[in-house]
C-alpha cells in the first residue's frame, strides 16, 4: 500500500495473512514506490513498514520454490528492487513493527534510519537453510554493524531482540509498539521540513563513498554462492525442516 501525506510517502507491506512474506508483488511495489518517490518533487522522505504482527517474514518460499522448479515463469523482481533501494537518493526510514526474517532484516541495512518496536525480533536464518547471505548483507551488515556483529548475526541465524539490534547499530531507536508509527512520522516530518535538494545532495554525498557499488558487487558475489548452495543436500534437507 502507498500513502502520500505531508511530503512523506509510506510504503506498507500488506500481506498480514502471510506475515508480509516478500513475493514479486511486494518487490515490484517497493521498487515502483521508490522510483515514484524519487521523481516526485513533493516527496522528501519514504517510510517503509508492515501490517499486522510482522514487518516481513522473508522471501515467500512457495513462490521461490515454484520459480526454481520452473513452475513460475516470471523472473524475480528482487534484483530491480534492490537496485532501486541501493541507489535511492532521498531518506528512507524503516518502522519495524514486528518480526523480520531474511530480507525482513537485511533490508534494514539499506535504510538511513531504522526505528523498531520493542516487541519485534529479527533473524537471518541463512545457515539454518543451508544458504548464504543475500541483498548485499555480506557487505552492508559489516558496514553498518561492524565485522564481529555482522559475522555473529549472519553465521548464527538466531533471533535478535530490538535492544540487541540497537546495541549492534542496525537499529537507530527502539520504541514502544503503540508509539512506533507516531515516533517514526515525527522523525520523518523533521527531515521532510528541510529543502529536498539539500536532502538529496546529502544522501548522494554519503552514497558517493562507495556503499551503492560495494553493495551491488556483494550481491553479485552472493548470487554465485547462492546458486552453488541452492538445491544442494544441506539446503534441501534444511528447507524441508524449515517448512515443516
Amino acid at each position: 500500500d502507498v500513502k502520500k501525506e505531508n511530503r512523506v510517502m509510506t510504503l506498507t507491506l500488506n500481506r498480514p495473512e502471510a506475515l508480509n512474506a516478500a513475493n514479486n508483488a511486494a518487490y515490484s511495489g517497493i521498487r515502483n514506490g521508490l522510483l515514484e518517490a524519487e521523481s516526485d518533487s513533493s516527496i522528501a522522505v519514504v517510510v517503509v513498514t508492515g501490517t499486522g504482527r510482522a514487518f516481513c517474514a522473508g522471501q515467500d518460499l512457495g513462490e521461490m520454490n515454484s520459480r526454481n522448479s520452473g513452475g513460475d515463469p516470471e523472473p524475480s523482481q528482487f534484483p530491480s528492487m534492490l537496485k532501486a533501494l541501493t541507489h535511492f537518493r532521498k531518506p528512507v526510514i524503516a518502522a519495524v513493527n514486528g518480526i523480520g526474517v531474511g530480507i525482513g532484516m537485511t533490508f534494514l541495512s539499506h535504510c538511513d534510519l531504522v526505528l523498531m518496536a520493542s516487541s519485534a525480533r529479527l533473524r537471518t536464518p541463512f545457515p539454518q537453510l543451508g544458504l548464504a547471505p543475500e541483498a548485499g548483507s555480506s557487505y552492508t551488515f559489516a558496514h553498518v554493524m561492524g565485522w564481529q556483529n555482522a559475522a555473529y548475526t549472519l553465521m548464527s541465524g538466531r533471533w535478535f531482540t530490538a535492544q540487541e539490534c540497537l546495541d549492534m547499530g542496525l537499529v537507530w531507536r527502539v520504541c514502544e509498539p503503540d508509539l512506533l508509527m507516531d515516533d517514526t512520522y515525527a522523525i520523518a516530518q523533521e527531515l521532510a521540513a528541510n529543502p529536498i535538494p539539500s536532502l538529496v545532495a546529502t544522501k548522494e554525498l554519503m552514497l558517493a563513498a562507495g556503499r551503492a557499488s560495494q553493495t551491488i558487487d556483494a550481491h553479485e558475489r552472493e548470487n554465485t554462492a547462492y546458486a552453488s548452495l541452492l538445491g544442494g543436500p544441506a539446503n534441501e534437507e534444511a528447507l524441508k525442516a524449515f517448512m515443516e
